[in-house]
């Protein structure tokens, strides 16, 4: 399952029928789980974690250290879940020791060609980011989200779960869960009622997400008015309540 001309640093750990391709190197402190296939010319570094089934195309670049002039040298860690499939030229970086120190990557995932996720960041689970799409550090995707073909990420920047950014987005404040955003600089338009309807979310569940949204990023009143109106739509929804918790507790403020 081992090519001859792969380079596997004798301290890594691999699992049960992990496959190498061709002239990739596989560093120290790196461990895969079973199942993983790993193509040609792949470069794995350490300390890394790869998961179960995952499935790494040519030229990628896993586990390297971080792309931060602050970074000397410290032992950061990058770890990635399990099915995921990582297209060619992917470069995942690990993380800083003013940051977390970790950067993770969850399961069922799909990062198509070219795509960067930089130190400290978090990635959730059965996300797609289209070609080219990119995170700068310290940013956080939620579950289900999408990113569309070269999407950039400005750092400490939060995308809520089920979100879609339009293609060639430029995102330097938070995306809401549930919503859609476009533009340079990318603006929330509204909520994802396609991509809800999709995946089982009822019409009931979607007005009431739909009704959030106007309330709290597009009406004249204040914040603390439509955050009283929307009570009664989050107690019923637990949806409503993490849509107006993300808007509560956002940092960098809100794309709108």
């Amino acid at each position: 399952m081992i090519h001859a001309t792969a380079i596997v640093d004798e301290k890594a750990k691999l699992g049960k029928n992990v496959s190498i391709g061709p002239y990739s190197i596989i560093g120290p402190e790196v461990e895969i789980g079973a199942g993983t296939e790993i193509g040609p010319h792949v470069v794995i570094q350490g300390p890394t974690y790869i998961g179960e089934k995952n499935k790494i195309f040519q030229f990628s670049s896993i586990g390297e250290a971080p792309q931060d002039k602050k970074y000397n040298g410290e032992p950061t860690q990058l770890v990635v879940g399990d099915r995921n499939v990582i297209r060619e030229y992917v470069t995942f970086n690990r993380g800083t020791a003013d940051g977390t120190g970790k950067t993770v990557i969850g399961c069922d995932n799909l990062f198509m060609a070219y795509c960067h996720v930089a130190h400290d960041c978090i990635v959730g689970n059965n996300t797609v980011f289209a070609n080219a799409a990119s995170l700068g550090g310290h940013v956080e995707v939620g579950d289900f989200a999408i990113l569309g073909g070269f999407t950039t990420v400005h750092q400490f920047t939060h995308i809520g779960g089920q979100s879609l950014c339009g293609q060639g987005s430029v995102v330097t404040q938070d995306i809401p869960p549930f919503s859609i955003a476009a533009g340079n600089r990318a603006r929330a338009i509204g909520i994802n009622k396609e991509g809800l309807r999709r995946k089982g979310f009822s019409a009931d569940l979607i007005r009431a997400l739909h009704q959030s949204f106007r309330e709290l990023l597009k009406s004249k009143v204040t914040k603390q008015v439509a955050l009283e109106k929307l009570e009664p739509l989050c107690d019923l929804y637990p949806e409503v309540a993490e849509f107006v918790n993300f808007i509560k507790n956002s940092k960098r403020g809100i794309a709108q």
